[in-house]
């Protein structure tokens, strides 16, 4: 079947975590992470993943802004930072202006000019993702931002899936799921999308039932791949 409509997870796929860390550490200030913040990100993203994942399960929902926060707080405690207040108020300052991945503009530009739905699907809150789309300048690239508040409950619930079908009236084989989570790509899979995980680390595939079709280091083919399952 046709695919009419791109859609991404944000956070680690069209954004990058990393920065926060990244830049921080860079800043005057920030020498404290000069040769941590690597780490410090890593860890900060763990964690954050790992409490969605107990809530959706747990049914003790939140707002991703919360998560957020905790997952930074126990990093910072992991690695000795717990008590510089100044440090955890700049990073998570910078998480409302992560940068985007170099390709995005132009694979979404290339997207929308093959008159292809585009969207993002993410466990943020919609002002979280609003001031990502926004410090990124794609807002006219995108047809929607879906979060995970309209339904109250964390990837990988199908509710969430549910969303881009119910949004743009399609069936889920014309859909194409883009997201640098494997387990995401996995839950998109099983759901019946067709997928695409970029593998920008180099990690091996997950072990949870429904391989990724396409396996990426990048963004930048996405438009051939949504041509190509024409």
């Amino acid at each position: 079947m046709t695919i009419t409509t791109c859609v991404f997870d944000a956070y680690g796929t069209l954004f990058d975590v990393a920065a926060a860390a990244r830049v921080a550490a860079r800043e005057p200030g920030g020498e404290k992470l000069a040769d941590t913040w690597p780490a410090v990100a890593a860890d900060w993203r763990r964690k954050q993943l790992e409490y969605t994942w107990l809530r959706a399960v747990t049914g003790e929902h939140t707002d991703f802004w919360t998560v957020t926060q905790n997952g930074l707080d126990w990093a910072l405690d992991a690695h000795g930072l717990a008590e510089d207040a100044v440090l955890r108020e700049r990073l998570l300052q910078l998480y409302w202006e992560l940068e985007s991945y170099p390709e995005v503009p132009t694979m979404l530009g290339t997207l929308k000019q093959a008159g292809l739905n585009t969207a993002i699907l993410s466990n943020g809150s919609p002002d979280m993702l609003d001031g990502a789309v926004a410090s990124a300048g794609i807002g006219d690239l995108l047809d929607e931002v879906l979060s995970v508040e309209s339904v109250g409950v964390f990837k990988p619930s199908a509710a969430v899936y549910a969303l881009v079908t119910g949004r743009f009236g399609c069936a889920r084989e014309e859909v194409l799921f883009v997201s640098s989570n494997g387990w995401d790509a996995a839950s998109a899979k099983g759901f019946g999308f067709t997928t695409a995980w970029v593998n920008r680390a180099g990690d091996p595939v997950d072990r949870l039932g429904h391989p990724p079709d396409h396996i990426l280091t990048d963004l930048a083919t996405i438009p051939d791949i949504a041509k190509g399952a024409a």
